[in-house]
């Protein structure tokens, strides 16, 4: 049997930054699952560079209880390391590691768990998964959840250990990223009034973003449970233009909406496309009728909040011993596990303060308090019917 940190130190040992490869990650949990006798299924991409993992352990039956986690982390690059980052390094009680925290930590607390699992009279089915290419929009799991949709065997509730330093979490904003392209007319600027300036029109349009920005803040749509307490809207990229003395024939800007679980980002879109077409594309096509604004999604999941008298909840407060649930500010998979009818909620090791930093770490303490932590929902399980 593995340790926890054991199993952490080869977790992190494998460079799974989004934009490689997880697949010797993958086979090597693999080899581990094959060696404690548990089945498990791979749920590939297209181009079969990754995969999601999927096993199942326990009696058969529908229910049960899901651990999930993604193996992708985040690049290194620029970032000023004073440990090799693919390398565990143990430093005063913390554990020094690119993914220690953000999320390797609790999939090797899984994984060296499992032989637990596997000695305990479980009265309801154990799931683990284990996804990919999270970091960039939660894309992976999407696969995955395509195949457990269609199960009649599904999971009853979800626990997605994302650092939260063990305390329960409800909740989280969903993010919808979207690209505008506005293409307008190039002339000279000395006869600037013959041309359509992409940039002015793309102000335009953001400007329209703000004032929308400002209405969700209002008192009125708050809601005290996540921080900020509304929806925010925002606009993080802009290229336009080549030289001062030509009108701009394009521009391109990229904006995000962050909403609250109970808001729709896509009408905020539609407002945008609407202005768009009512106020100004008229004025640019009086000028040139090549002129266009398009809308393009780059990312996008759902929000999440999980009710507080769910069984996910209760099941969360039973094992963390708190009630003191709470909301985090980043996006997770839970979302995407809710709307496939998989209640979930968010609990693991370490902290997000660490995450995607320069020498990430998670303490020996919280990887010992999930190991605890893990032992109680098996001993939990064996005391639950299977339905759950």
């Amino acid at each position: 049997m593995m340790t926890s940190r054991e199993m952490l130190e080869k977790l992190v040992a494998f460079d799974t930054t989004s934009r490689e490869s997880n697949l010797a990650l993958i086979d090597f949990i693999g080899g581990y699952l094959t060696g404690l006798g548990v089945n498990y299924e791979l749920i590939h991409n297209a181009e079969r560079s990754k995969a999601n993992l999927y096993a199942r352990l326990g009696p058969s039956g529908k229910g049960g209880v899901m651990l999930s986690g993604h193996s992708d982390v985040v690049p290194v690059d620029g970032q000023n390391w004073s440990v090799p980052p693919f390398t565990l390094t143990e430093r005063e009680g913390k554990l020094y590691g690119r993914g220690t925290a953000d999320m390797k930590g609790f999939i090797a607390c899984i994984l060296a768990a499992l032989p637990h699992f596997l000695a305990q009279p479980l009265a309801q089915p154990l799931h683990l998964a284990i996804s990919y290419d999270e970091e960039v929009g939660c894309l992976g799991v999407r696969t995955l959840l395509d195949v457990l949709s269609r199960r009649a065997e599904k999971p009853a509730i979800c626990l997605i250990g994302e650092p939260t330093e063990l305390q329960p979490v409800l909740g989280h904003k969903g993010k919808l990223g979207m690209r505008c392209e506005v293409q307008g007319a190039a002339c000279h600027s000395a006869y600037a009034p013959q041309g359509v300036n992409a940039i002015e029109y793309a102000a335009k349009l953001i400007h329209r973003l703000t004032l929308t920005g400002q209405r969700l803040a209002a008192p009125e749509h708050h809601d005290a449970r996540f921080d900020p307490p509304f929806t925010t809207v925002q606009t993080g990229l802009i290229q336009g233009g080549r030289a001062l003395n030509i009108v701009p024939a394009e521009c391109t800007f990229d904006f995000e909406v962050r909403t609250l679980p109970q808001d729709d980002a896509r009408e905020i879109t539609r407002d945008l496309e609407s202005y768009a077409q009512r106020e100004l594309l008229p004025d640019m096509h009086a000028v040139s009728r090549d002129a266009a604004i398009r809308f393009y999604p780059i990312s996008s999941y759902p929000g999440l909040y999980t009710c507080a008298q769910s069984a996910a909840a209760r099941l969360i407060a039973h094992l963390t011993g708190s009630e003191k649930f709470s909301t985090v500010a980043f996006g997770t998979e839970g979302g995407l596990f809710h709307q496939t009818g998989i209640p979930s909620v968010i609990c693991g090791p370490g902290s997000m303060a660490q995450g995607h930093k320069a020498d990430e770490f998670i303490t020996v303490e919280q990887l010992n308090a999930c190991d605890a932590l893990l032992r109680r929902l098996a001993t939990w399980m064996c005391q639950n019917r299977s339905d759950l």
